[in-house]
């Protein structure tokens, strides 16, 4: 029985951390601003989830969330925008992003970084590396 508790447990937790499909589409987590001409009006920090999220996609959106606001929530250049994408009116920015499935993007008005693959790597287990990337993609493109 017990065996049988530990493989039905293992199968789930298989299951629901395959359900977020971290998007490795055009990741750019070490791009930076790359002309330097560009005048940023604003840097957009994008979350992206469906209406059903697993405790990682949860993580990435609250230390991203809680960066920006905690860090730059005076600053009215920066923001965090938090994307269903399963909510009809959303199609646009899922579209403009190229979004599939769960994924954190900085946005300069030009450039798009994605940083899924970082952000899911790191918002549970070391949400510090997660925080330090965010904050240097931010603070480049201001």
């Amino acid at each position: 029985m017990k065996k049988v508790l530990i493989l039905m447990f293992s199968i789930g937790l298989i299951f629901s951390l395959g359900s977020c499909n971290a998007q490795e589409t055009k990741d750019s987590e070490n791009s930076e601003k790359t002309d330097p001409t560009i005048t940023v009006e604003k840097v957009e920090v994008y979350y992206f989830h469906g209406t059903r999220r697993c405790t990682t996609c949860k993580a990435v959106g609250r230390v991203a969330q809680a960066l920006v606001q905690n860090k730059y929530g005076n600053n009215k250049k920066v923001e965090f925008v938090e994307i269903d994408y399963d909510v009809p009116g959303n199609e646009d920015l899922v579209e403009k992003f190229e979004v599939t499935s769960s994924g954190l993007y900085v946005y300069n008005g030009v450039e798009v970084i994605n940083l899924t693959s970082l952000a899911f790597r790191y918002a549970t287990t070391d949400p510090d590396k997660l925080r330090d990337k965010l904050t240097e993609l931010i603070d480049k493109n201001l």
